[in-house]
């Protein structure tokens, strides 16, 4: 039964706390869409994005209207690409993702992802292209997003696909140098990737999901921020558990507004809801920060002892609240870390107390890993790599979603500042304190077998 405190509770977060729906994502399944030609193929990619999302912004206008609950981001998340591209080349596979962003932009979405592919226990030809072929895709798309799963509780680490990315991270970069390599931020490389996730860079349709499916995004940080800073300011002596209750409480009633416009647009599209996913994505400007929760927690400098274990409470008590909302909770739903959009952890980075092994202590406990994170245009590959795999022994032994998406800065050294603009902020490019000695590792490559974890049957 919903009180009457629920209600004021939730109409103040509409009315004086910018709650949003940060993104209605609609899914659509291209696999059918294989045509002997490329460019047949691309057609019949366009055609059935264009066909499935041509009303979707349509129907977001009508219920922000009805509802008064601002959709910030349309975006469609495709079934993984790599599934069209055996047998091609490089030049077909980037007549194909021109296609899609072709189509994005017709039916007004603002970043469509999906070329992606699943190689945690190895490549097809088809994979390896996609991979290869990013750094002309990312640099000639707008709209464009790409994901690669590299490994799973289930399947071990595919070392070869992560020396590999650490190449393709640089020459995406250095293909966007006019952008400061901000094409490397649309590439997200998992382990453990969810099938459902709205969230971008790194959304894509599964294959155990529907033909169609809307999935919704719900983002919170300046209301849960608000909401610890009125507990303790009316009581100072509040325990952490008070806390984290507060949290509790408050992702609970941004799940279920969520969740109502998720299935009010499912509706009106004519297509199943799937899941809401209360992950609090973090935006450049001041007051929509995760990382000015964990101050409102009392961690008064980001990076110092005690910040992953608020980091831990946060996600914690995010994902209780809402799993208590509702039964179609999915994605990621916890805490994002990703540097350049949150402008605390950006100040963080730029002071110097929150370092990357910090920021790698903080992944084993948030919702996805190291994000947005700008490193030495003169970084090594291996090094990449190693970050990567780190990042993915995180999530295999802990059965959790991590990601690693960096951006080298082409002509960046440590300490140069950087801003994207828009939603994607800027910051101070950082390093990992040890930079070198971990080539030899990477270049045995092979796979990292499946931990013990994996025998659950």
């Amino acid at each position: 039964m919903i009180g009457k405190a629920d209600i004021l509770a939730t109409m103040r977060m509409l009315q004086e706390e910018n709650l949003d729906v940060r993104t209605v994502t609609l899914g659509v399944n291209i696999s059918g869409c294989k045509r002997d030609g490329a460019a047949d193929t691309a057609k019949a990619v366009a055609d059935r994005i264009r066909m499935k999302a041509g009303g979707l912004l349509r129907v977001c206008d009508a219920v922000t209207a009805r509802y008064g609950l601002r959709v910030v981001n349309r975006r469609v998340a495709l079934s993984p690409a790599a599934a069209l591209l055996e047998d091609r080349t490089v030049e077909e596979a980037v007549e194909i993702a021109l296609a899609m962003d072709r189509a994005a932009a017709d039916v007004g979405v603002d970043l469509i992802g999906g070329y992606s592919a699943l190689v945690q226990k190895g490549m097809t030809p088809g994979e390896r292209l996609l991979i290869e072929s990013l750094p002309a895709v990312l640099s000639r798309t707008e709209r464009v997003c790409s994901s690669v799963n590299i490994a799973t509780t289930r399947a071990g680490i595919n070392v070869d696909a992560a020396a590999l990315l650490g190449r393709i991270i640089l020459q995406v970069a250095e293909a966007t140098r006019d952008r400061h390599g901000f094409g490397a931020g649309k590439l997200v490389v998992f382990a453990n990737i969810p099938e459902d996730n709205p969230f971008m860079a790194g959304a894509l349709l599964g294959p155990g999901e529907p033909d169609c499916v809307v999935n919704v995004g719900v983002s919170g940080p300046g209301v849960v921020k608000r909401a610890v800073d009125r507990l303790v300011q009316a009581d100072p002596d509040c325990t952490l558990d008070e806390i984290a209750e507060e949290v509790k409480h408050t992702a609970f009633r941004v799940t279920r507004t969520g969740e109502l416009i998720g299935r009010e647009v499912a509706a009106a599209l004519g297509v199943p809801f799937g899941v809401v996913d209360l992950s609090l994505a973090p935006t450049p400007r001041p007051g929509d920060s995760v990382g000015e929760i964990y101050q409102a927690m009392g961690i008064r400098k980001l990076g110092a002892p005690g910040t992953t274990a608020a980091v831990a409470l946060l996600n914690d008590a995010v994902k209780k609240g809402g799993a208590f909302a509702s039964s179609s909770v999915g994605g990621l739903s916890g805490a994002f870390i990703p540097v350049t959009e949150d402008c605390a952890l950006s100040e963080a980075v730029s002071s110097g107390t929150l370092t990357m092994e910090k920021l790698e202590a903080m992944t084993a406990v948030c919702s996805v890993g190291l994000d947005m994170i700008l490193l030495p245009g003169d970084i090594e590959p291996e090094t990449i790599s190693g970050i990567i795999l780190d990042e993915m022994a995180i999530g295999v032994i802990n059965r959790k979603t991590t990601g690693v998406r960096v951006i080298p800065v082409p002509g960046g050294k440590v300490g140069d500042k950087v801003d994207f603009g828009g939603l994607f902020g800027g910051g101070t490019v950082t390093n990992v304190n040890c930079p070198t000695g971990s080539a030899d590792f990477i270049r045995h490559g092979g796979h990292i077998p499946a931990p013990i974890q994996s025998l659950t049957n």
